[in-house]
């Protein structure tokens, strides 16, 4: 079974979130279980040399973007057994960063008409195409109206991967012509038309085969008006091939007990080795080294993510007999909050506004609790590291966090975490007092850590739910050519 996965980024090669994470673990797990899975993704100019050096050339030639003829060129590289291909154009893709261009539009229409007249190229026609958010979001659509009328293309499935339905590619309708030069017999309802504009995502929810979200809840919550961004009506239509599979994390990069980021690696044996960690964590930041509770939050400072509600409370949570860390960039309203706030409560918070791979490591593992109050999360990968590194999360039920954080039964000892329903900053704060309180009843608080380091969060069984998902339509294409 050939799978190819298109993606707009992928670890290690280039990363802005966690769709490179999911790009870089996923496959490795499928390859595992038989899978002859390639990647296909944009060879940005912030690639490092170090791979970039050896990528091989395989094919040129030109893609049609409307009117414009555009180079292509396909580049080769294979790492940890892993064949990856680069689209090479540095007009679209030599920049400073991956997106937030004005012409976002036409470059990802690029690649989406690259990737499949690249199979060509190469002579490799994959069972399934396998598309992630927006950016590859016309491949099924172009796919199925384009190409499936070529013999080779005829029999290749699709499935497409919301990892957040926020972002949808929404362009202007002269872009259907201009980008793809499609006429208006695909400007209505039932095709790409979205209140008097295309939209890229919506394409893959008409045309792809089977529809994947990242975690469960977050497949139910999108068939709402509140969740589904004006997009639940046709999710809602499409719920027979809607299916929620759970990222997982790829313990060879988060796993304590061999990460070389921390001053002392650690298992759920000895647990009391992770102390070390937050000693070094307090010296770093100029704490003082002392037996209280350090809450750290590693995340995108937007208002996803819950911010609001942070900053509706934060005083409380300063009188609070705590520390406080808080690692990351993003919207300016908050990076300029949370230095504020260091500037005040210098002695007990820190903010690193930026971004420190290794130092993100060192703080899932010297922290006691993570603190992350989503407002919605469709898996979330901070909880997963955490709950690994024995960093107990707190959590806004929704999402991926309500799919992995449990919040901890004091009568039967069930869970791995603590968490709050309504999106409300004085539940957060009862919350995040009442794991305050736990920590000082150490029995609890060894059982909730060893508790979490012990479950399994590794991409092993959601690549088993894949591989079936992609077994039964390639089986199901097959029967169709039987008859």
């Amino acid at each position: 079974m050939k799978v190819l996965f298109a993606v707009s980024e992928c670890v290690p090669f280039i990363k802005s979130g966690g769709l490179a994470d999911v790009a870089g673990s996923l496959p490795k797990e499928l390859k595992n279980l038989g899978t002859d899975v390639r990647i296909m993704m944009p060879k940005y100019g912030t690639i490092p040399d170090q791979f970039k050096k050896d990528m091989k050339k395989k094919a040129e030639f030109t893609v049609e973007v409307g009117w414009r003829n555009q180079y292509c060129g396909i580049e080769e590289y294979t790492y940890q057994n892993m064949i990856y291909y680069f689209i090479d154009n540095e007009q679209y893709f030599k920049r400073d960063r991956l997106y937030g261009y004005d012409d976002d539009g036409e470059r990802f229409a690029y690649f989406n008409q690259a990737v499949l007249e690249s199979l060509a190229q190469l002579s490799f026609y994959p069972d399934i195409i396998h598309c992630h958010d927006w950016h590859t979001g016309m491949i099924p659509f172009l796919l199925k109206r384009r190409y499936q009328s070529r013999d080779e293309y005829a029999q290749m499935k699709t499935i497409f991967t919301i990892h957040n339905l926020q972002f949808q590619g929404i362009m202007p309708k002269e872009a259907l012509k201009d980008l793809f030069n499609l006429d208006d017999r695909y400007f209505h309802i039932d095709e790409l038309e979205f209140y008097g504009n295309i939209n890229f995502m919506k394409g893959a929810l008409i045309a792809a085969d089977k529809i994947t979200t990242v975690s469960p809840t977050y497949m139910s919550e999108i068939q709402t008006d509140y969740y589904g961004e004006k997009l639940n009506g046709l999710l809602t239509a499409r719920r027979a091939d809607l299916i929620g599979i759970l990222n997982g994390i790829d313990e060879e990069i988060y796993n304590p007990a061999y990460d070389a980021n921390l001053i002392q690696p650690y298992h759920s044996s000895l647990i009391q080795d992770k102390q070390t960690n937050k000693v070094h964590i307090q010296q770093r930041f100029a704490l003082d080294v002392k037996d209280i509770p350090l809450i750290t939050m590693i995340t995108r400072l937007t208002k996803q993510k819950g911010l609001e509600l942070v900053r509706a409370v934060f005083h409380e949570i300063m009188r609070e007999d705590i520390q406080m860390i808080v690692l990351g960039t993003g919207d300016p309203e908050f990076e300029h909050f949370f230095r504020e706030m260091e500037y005040r409560y210098g002695n007990k918070f820190k903010a690193y506004v930026g971004f420190d791979e290794g130092l993100a490591h060192q703080l899932y593992a010297g922290a006691d609790l993570f603190l992350m109050p989503s407002k919605f999360e469709p898996c979330g990968l901070g909880q997963l590291i955490a709950l690994k590194y024995g960093t107990l999360p707190i959590v806004r039920e929704t999402g991926g966090l309500n799919d992995t954080v449990q919040s901890f039964n004091e009568y039967t000892w069930d869970g791995n975490g603590f968490s709050f329903s309504n999106f409300n900053a004085h539940d957060m704060l009862y919350t995040i007092r009442r794991a305050l309180h736990f920590y000082y009843e150490r029995s609890v608080w060894t059982h909730l850590t060893e508790t979490a380091m012990l479950m399994n969060y590794s991409w092993s069984q959601s690549a088993v739910k894949y591989f079936e998902l992609y077994r039964n339509l390639v089986s199901r294409s097959e029967m169709y050519v039987l008859k």
